[in-house]
């Protein structure tokens, strides 16, 4: 055997000899990394921790929304002023803001993640209580201060941006703390989380852009029912705690099947409203293009979700929600293509 693959040489039978062994590990670390499920702290340093608590791949559909909300504006110019604009508003959606609610989120759920997944972080005793809740407010004020930057820039007089960084990061404290505890309301609950991932960020940079009106918000909080299908999607892993808890969770009140079904027609649905929003302004290409990027989502759903929705969650969003969030882009172009 050649020098370069000194893993096969081994012939101790430990399994941390194997290949497939290393590349699990390197799986592994990259899930922590990201902080998705099914991610160890084991060996991890604090640094790391710090990171997975945050959850990285949940930025992406809020810094997504961002762009959106920019395209929707229709006042987006391709200037190194604005890309860098952009990036600040990006990192406020993703790894402030969104890294601050997802700790808050795993501070008032140890007790459910010490069922469900009890080697997170915080149920692991990886990280300790205070230094959480001190990581929690250095990024919600880290958060505020650069919305507030972000109105400056854009000359608000009323500070638009400011006002959804502070609304936004409320209602993650609702969702999250007790006594509301949105999430123990399923329909609540999920609704907030869809507003949370597509309105606020979308309304969010068409505020950075543009002028934003009733007629925006309006049509992203529709298009947040579907990301309110997303939400539902986020509860079957974690059903058994929620049942243990008396949490209301949709798959808990209506079963799997039946919460499953739920999910993808408010998916599905929702967005061909959008797609008939955009023939009712004359934005036919965009409508066709729209209905043809929901083609596969229901394939998608049929393959995976609907047939096992416990084991397929996470399979289903990673082949499926790439063609939901590229028709968001899709809506919001022709957002700014009507209002040019």
């Amino acid at each position: 055997m050649s020098d370069s693959s000194p893993e096969i040489e081994v012939t101790s039978s430990s399994p941390d000899s194997l290949p497939g062994v290393v590349a699990d590990d390197r799986s592994a670390k990259t899930r922590q990394l990201l902080g998705m499920k099914g991610a160890d702290v084991k060996g991890a340093s604090m640094t790391k921790i710090r990171l997975q608590l945050m959850k990285p791949i949940t930025w992406i559909p809020l810094m997504w929304g961002i762009i959106c909300g920019a395209a929707s504006s229709g006042n987006y110019t391709w200037t190194l002023e604005n890309v860098l604009i952009s990036a600040a508003c990006m990192l406020l959606a993703g790894p402030l803001l969104t890294g601050y609610t997802q700790i808050l989120n795993d501070y008032y759920d140890r007790d459910i993640d010490a069922i469900n997944e009890p080697y997170r972080p915080i149920p692991s005793g990886a990280i300790s209580l205070p230094q959480v809740v001190i990581q929690i407010w250095v990024l919600l004020l880290a958060g505020i201060g650069v919305a507030y930057a972000l109105d400056q820039w854009a000359g608000h007089e009323f500070p638009t941006i400011t006002a959804l960084a502070i609304g936004g990061s409320f209602l993650s404290y609702i969702y999250s703390a007790p006594p509301l505890k949105l999430k123990q309301n399923g329909w609540m609950g999920s609704f907030a989380l869809g507003a949370s991932y597509i309105a606020i960020p979308w309304w969010t940079g068409h505020a950075l852009f543009g002028e934003l009106d009733s007629t925006i918000v309006l049509l992203t909080l529709f298009y947040s029912f579907s990301g309110l299908g997303i939400a539902i999607i986020n509860d079957f892993k974690s059903v058994e705690g929620d049942r243990q808890l008396g949490l209301k969770s949709l798959p808990v009140m209506f079963g799997v099947t039946n919460a499953a079904w739920i999910c993808v027609l408010m998916i599905d649905l929702f967005q061909a409203g959008i797609a008939a929003y955009l023939i009712s302004i004359h934005q036919n290409l965009y409508a066709v293009i729209l209905i043809l990027l929901i083609i596969p989502q229901i394939t998608f759903q049929d393959m995976y979700f609907l047939r096992d929705p416990l084991k397929n969650d996470v399979k289903y969003q990673a082949s499926a929600q790439p063609f939901l969030v590229l028709g968001m882009l899709v809506a919001a172009l022709a957002f700014g293509h009507a209002a040019i």
